[in-house]
């Protein structure tokens, strides 16, 4: 069973909802990376998703943007990330690691030497907005010989034969993004939410995890009622941009402690 099937299991087991934190890699700066995913583990973190800066993000809202072109800024590119991830491994071994990023920098490495890299640095799960279920069938075989499992989004507007396609492909979980429009976005609609995920478990077995647009721990709990995962990116990437360098992991780690106190009562 892999990290990610594991920890779903356990939460269920204990009666809980995952909580997904995001955040991009060498934002705001290299050396902060891994004691920031420490930190999130220690507030209640169950699966870490980390960002993989692109120059060119679709999905991605203006915060989550500014955070890639920050982290571009400090130089920082697949195999650092890749590296990142083999210290955090150092110290942690159970908390599942998904990255998230866009294909570019994967075709740049190539599929299996990346498959090969990411497995040996201890990497879970990877979610490519840019690849499709039905585009990228020579990366799925590459994943899972690699034990790597591939977590697909789906949306408000994807139609029956995307989720059936993300059903037999998708290892993990799926993500279902809330809302249409970009990370950051508001207007959540908790009760279309749950009806969506209610028609989208006829033809998924997998966790659900549900991100954009979950921005404190009131709306955290509320979507966990119905979610088995809650993702939450552009407010911690948020408080990254509004910290100082000396006060950004207490800062996050507080923020992620007080959703997942708020998941939990």
């Amino acid at each position: 069973m892999s990290r990610i099937a594991t920890c779903f299991a356990q939460l269920k087991q204990q009666n809980k909802k995952a909580l997904i934190p995001f955040f991009t890699a060498g934002d705001p700066a290299p050396a902060l990376t891994v004691p920031m995913m420490h930190a999130m583990v220690a507030a209640g973190a169950d699966i870490i998703e980390l960002g993989v800066p692109f120059s060119d993000p679709m999905a991605d809202g203006p915060t989550i943007q500014r955070s890639s072109e920050r982290a571009l800024a400090n130089h920082v590119g697949l195999k650092d990330i890749l590296a990142m991830v083999k210290q955090f491994r150092q110290d942690n071994s159970a908390t599942p690691v998904v990255l998230m990023g866009y294909a570019n920098p994967i075709e740049a490495m190539g599929y299996e030497k990346f498959a090969t890299q990411a497995q040996a640095a201890g990497v879970d799960g990877v979610l490519t907005v840019d690849y499709p279920p039905e585009e990228c069938t020579a990366f799925l075989e590459c994943l899972t010989k690699h034990d790597l499992d591939p977590i697909f989004l789906l949306a408000p507007t994807s139609v029956n034969a995307r989720v059936a396609a993300v059903a037999r492909a998708a290892r993990g979980f799926v993500y279902y993004v809330s809302l249409k429009g970009v990370t950051g976005s508001a207007n959540l609609d908790l009760t279309a939410v749950q009806a969506r995920l209610a028609e989208l478990r006829q033809q998924i077995s997998l966790p659900l995890g549900v991100g954009f647009g979950i921005r404190d721990g009131a709306m955290a709990k509320a979507m966990s009622q119905f979610a088995d995962a809650v993702v939450i990116g552009s407010r911690i990437v948020q408080e990254i941009e509004n910290a100082s360098p000396e006060t950004v992991v207490a800062r996050v780690e507080s923020l992620v402690k007080s959703i997942r106190t708020a998941m939990d009562s």
